[in-house]
């Protein structure tokens, strides 16, 4: 029986990453995934060998709607540069699609250290913005494909919407923060579609499952986490329309430092 104040704790962080995803282009998996894991705690399921897989396909599951409600509200501000999202979603989405095929088999400690590792020096580079060097330009077509799929692998692993990887990628290369960030809240859409859809049919045949949970999504979270971010993701669009690039980064370094702290925290335990 769902209690109110899980309800409502659910609605909160819902809340927060819908507005996170809004604000920085990201899918909001950083908190998602511990906040699904919480909620099968709470249900007596959080020792379940399927645990971490039912918080990741979650998580999708909830970023396919905070996604898209970023997307839209990133393209109202002229912020998606479309060329770039033609490019590199392919490869994204067969990332994503491989990955997920694979992820129940995976050991993914090594992945988790090395993600870590990245996320801390982008930053470290973030926070002290350090620029890019003024010629570097995106790759050519193939090159964004190739990006896109090997961003989908890593995110399919670790249930983040992408914006982690492709947002610095972006700026690395020259491309103006908010069109990033915009650009980022796009792709984000097709990996989360892919990956729940992968989440889904991996974990349908799938025993000692909870009640409500659809393959390896959680359906009751999903639904209520899902609510609130789709309310709250394009204040958060609003909110970085207004904020200057240089600041806009600062929070993505932010950010990228609570990644590397919760990656960290999990591998420690």
């Amino acid at each position: 029986m769902w209690q109110l104040e899980t309800v409502v704790s659910l609605l909160a962080a819902g809340s927060i990453a819908g507005f996170v995803a809004g604000l920085l282009g990201v899918g909001g998996g950083l908190l998602i995934v511990p906040v699904v894991l919480w909620a099968l705690q709470m249900h007596g399921f959080g020792a379940s060998e399927h645990a971490q897989h039912l918080a990741v396909g979650t998580s999708f599951a909830v970023m396919v709607f905070t996604s898209f409600s970023s997307m839209r509200a990133q393209q109202k501000k002229g912020a998606v540069d479309w060329q770039i999202f033609v490019s590199m979603a392919p490869g994204m989405v067969i990332g994503v699609a491989l990955g997920a095929v694979v992820a129940r088999y995976l050991p993914n400690k090594g992945l988790q250290v090395f993600f870590a590792l990245f996320c801390a020096v982008i930053a470290w580079r973030s926070l002290m913005n350090v620029q890019p060097k003024p010629s570097r330009r995106l790759p050519g077509k193939s090159g964004l494909a190739a990006a896109g799929g090997l961003f989908g692998l890593l995110s399919s692993w670790i249930g983040i919407g992408g914006g982690s990887l492709s947002i610095p990628f972006m700026a690395s290369c020259n491309v103006p923060m908010h069109r990033a960030v915009g650009t980022s809240a796009a792709l984000g859409w097709p990996i989360a579609l892919v990956g729940s859809i992968g989440y889904l049919a991996a974990g349908w045949s799938s025993e000692h499952l909870p009640p409500g949970a659809w393959g390896f999504i959680y359906l009751p979270v999903m639904v209520v986490l899902a609510a609130a971010t789709l309310v709250f993701a394009p204040l958060g669009v609003k909110v970085s329309h207004k904020l200057p690039p240089a600041y806009l980064k600062k929070a993505f370094g932010i950010l990228l430092l609570l990644i590397t702290a919760k990656m960290l925290w999990q591998i420690w335990r």
